[in-house]
């Protein structure tokens, strides 16, 4: 009685979540929007229960409109009579197909129940696989970069849709912006490819993303002096991450002003962590 969108993460079958792989080990039905999504859902579901779904490559909305509504009418008798999924790669609210369908499901099909199963979007494993940190407080952006453009502006930004990675290159760098490119990550189909040099993801493929930071930022977190601490006797004090700051109260009234040290510790403590009395403080 139930669709549900099932994000299918990145690429690898085994970045599958728990909750998705039930939900397509139990439906009645799995439906694919493209080649890539199906040879992940094929991993755990057997392919004689996998329904394709026919989507033109076109820009013209009456075209796609009417493709979407052609699916919704597939779809929905078999989601009325039992279960059925949707595949997405990613997440299936993140820059996926997925919203199309909800909305036309609810705009002629309002009977049918809608639910969504989110999945390892590559907003979040880029940076595992470029070694990127995202550090607390740092804000980041996500942007399209399709046919050469170079949305600038944010600190940091994730592009996706990189098809010219030379021209957005070129102009991310001189808008004051390193860049990384990864290329295919996490996919089983293709080369993955991580890299600085715009020319080894030159070829104009779809799942090519950037990653741009501007040059000269300076939010190190407080366990980043560690790197440069002293720690023979055993013991390691910091400044909290705070240039020119340190570990005592600044004055009498009891007030310290370590910004970066408050602000990771209160997103420990609201992610559940527990801090003993005092220590941290």
């Amino acid at each position: 009685m139930t669709l549900y969108g099932v994000g299918l993460g990145p690429g690898d079958a085994d970045l599958v979540t728990v909750r998705g792989r039930e939900v397509l080990e139990s439906a009645d039905v799995v439906y694919s929007p493209g080649r890539l999504s199906r040879s992940v859902a094929t991993e755990h579901v057997p392919a004689e229960r996998i329904g394709d779904l026919d989507f033109p490559m076109t820009r013209d909305e009456d075209e796609l409109r009417r493709a979407w509504r052609a699916a919704a009418a597939e779809i929905a008798p078999r989601a009325r009579g039992g279960t059925a999924a949707f595949v997405t790669l990613g997440d299936p609210n993140v820059y996926s197909t997925f919203g199309h369908l909800r909305r036309t499901l609810d705009a002629f099909h309002p009977e049918v129940a809608v639910e969504t199963v989110p999945g390892v979007s590559a907003v979040t494993a880029f940076t595992t696989a470029l070694g990127v940190e995202v550090t607390a407080g740092a804000s980041l952006a996500l942007r399209e970069a399709a046919r050469g453009a170079a949305p600038t502006g944010p600190d940091r930004m994730v592009l996706f849709k990189v098809t010219d990675a030379p021209a957005t290159h070129g102009k991310l760098v001189d808008a004051g912006y390193d860049v990384a490119f990864g290329r295919r990550l996490y996919m089983e189909e293709g080369e993955t490819v991580v890299t600085a040099d715009p020319g080894e993801v030159d070829d104009r493929d779809y799942y090519t993303l950037a990653y741009a930071e501007k040059r000269g930022l300076d939010d190190e977190p407080a366990t980043a002096a560690f790197a440069d601490a002293d720690d023979s006797a055993g013991e390691v004090r910091t400044d909290g991450g705070v240039p020119g700051g340190g570990l005592d109260r600044d004055d009498a009234s009891g007030d310290d002003h370590r910004p970066v040290e408050r602000m990771e510790l209160a997103e420990g403590e609201s992610g559940g962590d527990g801090f003993p009395g005092e220590v941290g403080r």
